[in-house]
């Protein structure tokens, strides 16, 4: 009876590896869509809208499960730990670049724990101050605030670590000031008080800056990213108004497990890559200030080699640490 059960259930393994090796035959059961951070930020809306037309596309759920804390490291470990059969992925965003060497201890590996499938969206940093309170209303306004008075001004973040805080410290290193990083838990704080007029400036999210930008309450200095945001397209980057080179891109990326079949990860990749063409995706990116990507999963390993060649150094040399 031993054998006999050893036997089936073998046959058994290898029948359902030979099902996930075809992928007409995926998938038949839900999907778990892990987001690694709180809901209603931009990553949360990026995973809820793809999520809602894949499954339409694959005739499957995507379940979206919030996994917040540690940086995005909490929701990693998880997805670094499930069965790599296809019914696990996660979005991240540039954590998965730098956590690495922001903290001293990881739980897993950022290359060689997850498949890589698709990049999906860009969303721009912009650098932002007070309407009513502040002068500055450009690169080279804030860049001589900051030369006439070092250290004095200051300059809000949503966490150490954060693409927020890393597009500070690229602007000050590659101006040559210095300005006093302050950092807060989340973005809608360190917002308030930038309204507030406790910090001078902020380069927050376009996500959450856009709405007090519209309203008058901040001042849209320039874009963190190498070219202009369709959603504001009045304002410089801050290469083009006075920082050449400058260039800080926070993207958003899907991975699944490490050994997740090759046809799985294509066919994720294919439904990924089609709907994020839909009109009414690009009209709830646009909403949110996100612009569609999409990659192969080779463009994909090789653009994280690359983001963690370039943050690994900048954080190392300013000794940045989240823990």
């Amino acid at each position: 009876m031993n054998r006999r059960t050893l036997l089936a259930a073998a046959i058994c393994a290898l029948s359902t590896g030979a099902a996930l090796a075809q992928p007409e035959a995926y998938p038949n059961r839900l999907i778990k869509w892990i987001v690694p951070f709180p809901p209603a930020g931009a990553m949360d809306n990026i995973a809820r809208t793809l999520g809602e037309h894949m499954g339409r596309k694959l005739g499957q759920t995507f379940v979206i499960e919030n996994r917040a804390g540690a940086g995005g490291n909490i929701g990693a470990d998880a997805v670094a730990k499930s069965a790599p059969d296809g019914y696990t992925m996660m979005i991240v965003a540039n954590g998965m670049a730098v956590n690495k060497f922001l903290y001293s201890k990881l739980s897993y590996d950022p290359v060689k724990s997850f498949a890589p499938v698709s990049l999906v969206a860009v969303v721009p940093n912009v650098l932002v101050t007070n309407a009513a309170s502040s002068k500055a209303k450009t690169v080279s306004d804030v860049i001589a605030q900051a030369k006439a008075q070092p250290g004095k001004a200051t300059y809000a973040s949503a966490g150490n670590g954060t693409s927020i805080h890393l597009a500070g410290e690229l602007f000050t290193s590659m101006a040559q000031v210095e300005m006093l990083h302050v950092p807060y838990k989340g973005s809608g704080p360190a917002v308030t008080n930038l309204i507030g007029g406790q910090v001078d400036y902020m380069f927050d999210s376009i996500t959450s800056a856009m709405p007090h930008i519209q309203s008058g309450k901040l001042r849209a200095i320039a874009v963190t990213t190498a070219k202009r945001s369709s959603a504001l397209p009045n304002v410089p980057t801050i290469a083009e108004a006075g920082l050449p080179g400058y260039e800080l891109s926070p993207w958003f990326a899907v991975y699944m497990p490490a050994g997740t079949p090759k046809p799985v990860v294509d066919k994720i990749n294919a439904a990924l890559v089609e709907v994020m063409k839909l009109p009414e995706v690009k009209a709830r990116f646009a909403a949110i200030g996100a612009e569609a990507i999409g990659s192969t999963p080779e463009h994909l390993a090789t653009h994280l080699e690359s983001e963690m060649a370039k943050w690994g150094k900048i954080i190392q040399s300013r000794g940045i640490r989240a823990d």
